[in-house]
């Protein structure tokens, strides 16, 4: 899980002389939105490894004011010049993320980091099935539901009820973060909307980083790690989608974020030890499945309908 750019714009794909596509274009960004998603799901291991140092909420705040930080120097966005509606758009989008970043970062420090993603990009799949309303997306969501059963074993037994509650919210928070971004980014040029969010969303969760850390906040090296998750998680997948995008489809960018679980439960196996068993597996692989397909049968319907550029 990432903040990250929610709808991709429709590049313009590159071609020969001859007017046939050109394969080896499209390679260079599919591999930087590949280490995008292995940027945001190893920063999300070294986050739980930073909790123990400052506590979940201590982690969402360091990273979300490193991030501001590097977001402001870099975008400097404009102040002036924007209506009441812009504003607006843009405090609900950073309370968005706050949410987001918080309600996530609670459940891995309750369950493993894999499944936590798993039942996290529930969100996203459930606002591209209700979005397409076609009726393949039942099979698609019908997948995803036995996957979540899979997960579950019946009933969550082997998680921590807890945990999987902070995920599932996690994934109605990201839900909206797409819709709102995609909002912001209508009324804000580049990234400046996103620079302003991640303020609102720092100062939004400060109260709630300094009740549970404290002065643990002011550690050089809570601060320099808090910083590394920052630049993981949020600056370096930011940038490298940015690049991606420009000449990767959307459809292409929509079906590699579904990989994102399976990326998650690398990194926990690698950095956290954490391990998953062979129902867990294949509970993520049938979700991983059900958001490909759903993406899918989103973009056929897009193309069925003529030419249409996403917000941005």
């Amino acid at each position: 899980m990432s903040t990250r750019s929610a709808t991709p714009t429709t590049p313009t794909t590159p071609t020969t002389s001859t007017g046939t596509p050109r394969r080896r274009g499209s390679l260079g960004p599919v591999g930087l939105l590949l280490a995008g998603g292995v940027s945001v799901q190893f920063g999300g291991a070294l986050a739980v490894t930073l909790m123990p140092r400052a506590g979940a909420s201590g982690v969402v705040t360091l990273r979300l004011l490193a991030a501001a930080l590097v977001l402001l120097l870099v975008c400097r966005p404009r102040l002036r010049g924007h209506s009441r509606a812009d504003w607006g758009t843009v405090v609900v989008f950073g309370v968005t993320m706050a949410a987001m970043n918080g309600l996530f970062y609670q459940s891995v420090d309750r369950i493993p980091l894999g499944p936590a993603v798993t039942l996290e990009v529930l969100g996203p799949l459930a606002l591209s099935v209700l979005a397409s309303r076609r009726a393949l997306n039942v099979v698609w969501a019908g997948l995803a539901l036995a996957g979540v059963f899979l997960l579950s074993g019946g009933g969550f037994g082997d998680l921590d009820p807890v945990g999987v509650a902070f995920a599932l919210s996690a994934g109605a928070m990201w839900a909206a973060y797409i819709v709102f971004s995609a909002r912001t980014g209508r009324r804000f040029p580049q990234a400046d909307g996103l620079a302003l969010a991640m303020v609102v969303a720092a100062l939004v969760f400060l109260p709630l980083g300094i009740v549970e850390a404290g002065a643990k906040l002011l550690d050089p090296t809570t601060i320099a790690l808090g910083s590394a998750v920052a630049l993981l998680s949020s600056v370096l997948p930011y940038t490298l989608e940015l690049l991606a995008l420009r000449r990767l489809p959307a459809s292409t960018f929509a079906i590699l974020m579904s990989l994102e679980p399976a990326i998650a439960a690398l990194a926990g196996f690698l950095v956290l030890n954490q391990s998953l068993t062979t129902t867990q597996a294949a509970a993520i692989a049938l979700v991983i499945a059900a958001s490909m397909g759903a993406v899918r049968t989103q973009m056929g319907r897009g193309k069925a309908k003529g030419p249409q550029v996403p917000s941005s």
